[in-house]
């Protein structure tokens, strides 16, 4: 059966959630936690600072940070003003993100403090016209913002007052007496820019709309039919990712859920931060699941909460499905692990395990309205079931285009014989006669 797709921006399926459920916690981060409602104030916040800043429909504005509510705000702050968020990767190096801002042409970008040095020398070579600094403590309950100017705070060098620079406050307070700031965007619009090696290894940054997003919000919510509204997410996965910013930041806020916002961890921290939370949901690598196995804090753990554990990003060995599946029903969960598989040109995944059926060593089934089609490397010729062959996919997640790569976009995305447009993987895979990869 078909899903039905929102016409809607990503900011406009979230204000969907704001009305149903204004009262429910929409994110928590470093324990203060924030009501649909309290967020869908602080986007719009910012959307208005955006405007004052000057920022059009269309323009490109980098987003350089790791799980905060300034990150989540500001993401969906910039798709209500209509602009395009560049999603960069805050360890990245200096030639990385010079080449970042070059390649999307951004206007503006923000980050946090503590990386300013590193944006100090990129402003030598790129012309960026705004630069948005925030601070982890922006967002920290009161005695926390004490706690944390005595401890990390204290190695964050001040960022100087200079043209192009603004601070957080600074930067919402512009935004105060603006009146217009909602821009109406098409579903089929670009939305997100996200980057990935592609299926060539070279640094590509991938166009995604609001309806790529949506969808994929959609598919998921779909495979999943035990998720309500007001379920946590531990949001570990960063939002540079497709894997963090697709499953487990918009598919929760579109979905009324609740994303526990985790701006770095270790295995350590992670497993403290299950054990105290007790999420519904949590998604991972195998490399942390691996990990999680053997960390003390998880001997005596309930994980009777867990509705959900999803791994993906890299293949899940059959070993360690079958370790981490007894780890699970020895702490009280009623489910098993479920690997998924995807690409940033698709988002992030685009076939999961199914509840009911898994098959060792298989990634699942495509998502509704997904196809899957196994070709004879070099060729579009679909080969048999049971055939080794590329991975193509097709669906309402599939990409716009690759930013500024004409070239490398018509090598993956192509139109075969059916007239369907295919994004070839670069992946081998095998389907077998039950539709399984």
């Amino acid at each position: 059966a078909s899903l039905h797709y929102s016409k809607r921006t990503m900011c406009g399926e979230v204000e969907q959630m704001v009305k149903k459920y204004p009262s429910y916690i929409a994110y928590e981060f470093m324990g203060k936690t924030t009501t649909y409602a309290q967020m869908w104030d602080k986007i719009v916040a910012c959307a208005k600072a955006l405007k004052a800043m000057g920022i059009r429909e269309g323009d490109k504005v980098t987003i350089c940070m790791p799980n905060t509510p300034q990150t989540l705000c500001m993401f969906y702050a910039v798709n209500m003003v209509g602009a395009i968020a560049n999603m960069i990767h805050p360890l990245s190096a200096e030639s990385e993100i010079a080449f970042y801002l070059r390649d999307s042409n951004s206007v503006a970008a923000i980050t946090l403090d503590q990386f300013y040095p590193k944006f100090e020398s990129v402003l030598k070579a790129v012309n960026l016209p705004n630069l948005i600094i925030t601070s982890v403590k922006d967002e920290l309950k009161p005695l926390l913002k004490i706690g944390f100017a005595l401890t990390s705070g204290r190695k964050i060098a001040r960022v100087p007052n200079k043209a192009g620079v603004i601070k957080w406050k600074d930067f919402l307070r512009r935004g105060e007496h603006v009146e217009i700031y909602q821009v109406k965007r098409k579903a089929e619009d670009p939305a997100v820019i996200l980057y990935s090696g592609g299926t060539t290894g070279v640094n590509k940054g991938i166009l995604l709309s609001n309806l790529n997003f949506n969808a994929l919000a959609a598919q998921v919510l779909a495979t999943n039919p035990f998720f309500k509204p007001g379920d946590t997410m531990l949001a570990v996965m960063p939002m540079f990712h497709g894997f963090g910013l697709g499953i487990s930041i918009h598919c929760m806020m579109a979905g009324g859920g609740q994303c526990i916002l985790v701006p770095r961890f270790t295995p350590q921290t992670y497993a403290k931060l299950i054990v105290k939370h007790k999420p519904n949901l949590i998604a991972g690598v195998p490399s942390l699941f691996e990990a999680l196995l053997r960390i003390d804090t998880m001997k005596d753990a309930d994980l009777s909460c867990l509705k959900g554990v999803f791994a993906g990003g890299d293949s899940l060995s059959v070993e360690l499905k079958k370790r981490f599946d007894q780890f699970l029903k020895d702490h009280g969960a009623s489910i098993s692990i479920r690997e998924g598989y995807g690409t940033t040109e698709c988002v992030t995944a685009s076939c999961l395990t199914p509840i009911h059926k898994q098959k060792e060593g298989s990634i699942g089934i495509p998502f509704p309205d997904t196809f899957y089609k196994i070709v004879q490397v070099g060729t579009e010729k679909e080969v048999p079931y049971g055939t080794e062959g590329e991975i193509c996919l097709t669906g309402p997640t599939r990409m716009i285009e690759y930013v500024n790569q004409p070239e490398e976009t018509a090598q993956t995305l192509r139109t075969h014989a059916d007239g369907h447009v295919w994004i070839h993987t670069g992946d081998l895979g095998v389907m077998d006669e039950e539709g399984f990869v």
